[in-house]
């Protein structure tokens, strides 16, 4: 066994359908007896919709998905205004999605183990990891089941009390805020149109109230959002119908399908890797729901490292702990400032900005416009038979890929010559027709990009001389 993954949630997954794509044998357990049912992170970013893209499940998340709804805001019972929480923006050359979608986080689960089970794996359900211990050859974990497994490595996808982490000893260092609770569920609604989100308050308190959001492929079920009283311990159907009724709103609820009691809870994992050992999603950072950020960042962790599980190369297995926990904390900060707007009732506390699209994520250890480190934009291309593609059309799969610009490609597979209309030049090359390529890669003749198999630029040689390189 190659790798065995403790959590099959959206980041276990997500790595487990990279590694089993690329031919390795991958194991996923789950304590969980059933899997899980409610809407919980139903935010996917543009960056993620690019990585769904790669492994094969962007058509599915986008049939059961919708766009962010407009927010009806309501004040003391009447409309007063409609509301956006990002401005939508229309696709670029270099950015094919770049809008958040949003999908139940259970439905996302379904359609990732889906993929997982089209290439030969399925989740192990009542089947928790006990213990662990490793050695310099590999991982001998310990299940609930009573069996003893062997493998190469061992990812702790495991959630915030991830066992993983406890068994390291790694500290999850940070804060949970007591003094601010929320509910967080699902419900279903009579009367609402499921085509609009819904904010209701109070006139004199605009920035304190209850929020509805339609959920899609699940019709007249909302996911809501409310604050928790000191006296209420619990979600229940009485207490969020009590708090709706309390603002005006004359919304009827009838079903409560999902529930939960939110804590801020702001955490970082000291480590994220320990000899043959990982930690990965919510076992490694810990996110308040602002920003839509937890399951996104979990998913590019989960990206980021299943290309360097199956190169298995010391440097690039160093390098997950180095490009992932730097940008765990950069989300923690974005999300606790929006969380802090949140507490203080700022008008802008609803608004998201470019930083939770996810798709200014980098590695960069230089400065430029265009540097290793940085994730590789798109562009529409010509092929060899004419065919208008595009760059990701080339980039998907789990290879790297090498793009010259305006001279022959290296004798290499997945290696592409970019070349102007005009231009030409022996072995497998597209035409930049438009100009959009070399733009986005601020490229001239004779510029050389290595583009890693997770969509980030590792290696990057102008013709004037190399520039600093990312692990490749």
């Amino acid at each position: 066994m190659d790798v065995i993954i403790a959590g099959a949630g959206p980041t276990g997954l997500t790595l487990a359908i990279d590694l089993a794509r690329r031919g390795l044998g991958v194991r996923v357990i789950d304590k969980a007896s059933e899997y899980f049912a409610g809407s919980r992170g139903d935010g996917l970013q543009p960056r993620t919709l690019e990585i769904f893209e790669d492994l094969g499940v962007l058509g599915a998340v986008l049939r059961q998905g919708r766009p962010v709804p407009v927010i009806r805001v309501h004040l003391d019972g009447k409309y007063v205004m409609d509301r956006r929480m990002a401005e939508h923006l229309e696709p670029t050359p270099d950015v094919p999605y770049p809008n958040a979608w949003v999908l139940g986080q259970s439905q996302t689960e379904g359609i990732l183990r889906d993929r997982l089970a089209e290439l030969g794996t399925r989740v192990e359900l009542n089947t928790a990891l006990v213990d662990f211990d490793q050695d310099a050859d590999g991982v001998t974990a310990r299940l609930s089941t009573g069996e003893t497994v062997r493998a190469s490595y061992l990812v702790g996808a495991d959630g915030g009390r991830s066992t993983v982490r406890k068994v390291l000893g790694v500290p999850f260092e940070g804060v949970t805020d007591e003094t601010i609770r929320m509910l967080l569920g699902d419900v279903a609604a009579d009367g609402l149109d499921h085509a609009w989100g819904y904010w209701f308050a109070r006139a004199d308190a605009p920035m304190v109230g209850v929020g509805l959001s339609p959920l899609p492929s699940t019709p007249g079920l909302f996911q809501f959002n409310a604050p928790l009283g000191e006296d209420e311990d619990e979600a229940s159907l009485e207490i969020l119908q009590g708090k709706l009724d309390a603002l005006g709103a004359g919304v009827r609820l009838t079903r409560l399908a999902w529930s939960t009691v939110w804590r801020p809870n702001i955490r970082l994992a000291g480590r994220f890797r320990v000899g043959r050992v990982f930690l990965a999603g919510d076992a490694a950072h810990a996110h308040p729901p602002t920003g839509g950020q937890g399951l996104n960042t979990g998913v590019q962790d989960a990206y980021n490292l299943g290309w360097k599980l199956a190169d298995g190369s010391p440097e690039l297995l160093d390098g997950y702990e180095t490009e992932r926990r730097a940008t765990a904390e950069r989300v923690l900060r974005i999300s606790s400032e929006l969380m802090r707007k949140h507490r203080e009732g700022a008008e802008d506390a609803h608004e998201r900005g470019e930083n939770t699209r996810q798709l200014d994520v980098t590695y960069r250890t230089t400065e430029g416009r265009i540097v290793a480190g940085d994730r590789a934009p798109d562009a529409p291309v010509t092929d060899a038979d004419g065919r208008t593609i595009r760059l990701f059309d080339l980039f998907r799969g789990p290879h790297a890929t090498h793009l010259t610009f305006g001279a022959p490609a290296p004798d290499a597979p997945h290696a592409y010559a970019v070349l102007r209309p005009g231009e030409s030049a022996p072995g497998p090359y597209v035409i930049d027709t438009h100009g959009h390529a070399h733009t986005a890669y601020d490229a001239s003749a004779g510029t050389s990009v290595v583009i890693r198999p997770d969509g980030y630029i590792g290696r990057r040689t102008c013709p004037t001389g190399p520039v600093r390189n990312a692990p490749v």
